[in-house]
């Protein structure tokens, strides 16, 4: 069980215009690729095709349309739900069901556009992996708190981002796994070992 906090919480205005909830996401995750990125797109493809990685793993350009897919969705999802839920015809439960996933929104957004500077900023597998994992159980919850007590197409709209988030985190456990949890660059384990980490 969660609890609205609205400190922790999206102001109300996000989710009860649709456009500023479905974009919100959108820009988010966009403005998190572009300031994660290495000096060149180039040079960031090919890092990521220079890790071993598990089976099934799709070429860079397929993040960036599921990734505006899923985020436009997950927005959409907030919108209705909170918008709906929050409906003062409503019961009373499901008004608390609609601003307790509010929070849980929010935060899993947070976790969200944490995890790209994590796994490719910072080059952190095992914390990035700890993130998605943390993500996916508040997603699972999420859609099950919103689709079950508030609205049942809400909760459907962030099956998709499931799934997808599923797949992320067999990429990313995957990857850091085979690179024995470390994705430094040649250089920068060079400079390790003269600084002795």
């Amino acid at each position: 069980m969660t609890t609205y906090i609205p400190n922790l919480t999206l102001p109300s205005f996000v989710f009860n215009n649709p456009a500023v909830s479905v974009l919100l996401p959108i820009a988010l995750g966009t403005a998190v690729g572009f300031s994660t990125r290495q000096a060149t797109a180039q040079d960031s493809q090919r890092q990521y095709m220079s890790w071993k990685q598990p089976p099934l793993r799709p070429p860079p350009w397929v993040f960036g349309p599921v990734w505006t897919a899923l985020y436009g969705m997950m927005g959409y999802s907030a919108y209705r739900a909170v918008h709906l839920g929050t409906s003062p015809l409503n019961m009373p439960s499901t008004i608390s069901a609609a601003k307790q996933g509010a929070t849980l929104y929010t935060i899993q957004l947070a976790l969200n556009m944490i995890w790209m500077p994590l796994f490719f900023g910072m080059r952190r597998p095992v914390e990035a992996t700890v993130d998605i994992v943390a993500l996916l159980g508040v997603n699972g919850y999420l859609a099950w708190l919103w689709g079950t007590q508030v609205d049942a197409m809400s909760g459907w709209l962030l099956v998709p981002y499931l799934g997808w988030l599923s797949f992320a985190t067999y990429l990313s456990a995957g990857t850091g796994y085979l690179n024995n949890w470390d994705l430094r660059t040649a250089e920068e384990k060079a400079r390790g070992e003269k600084k002795g980490l």
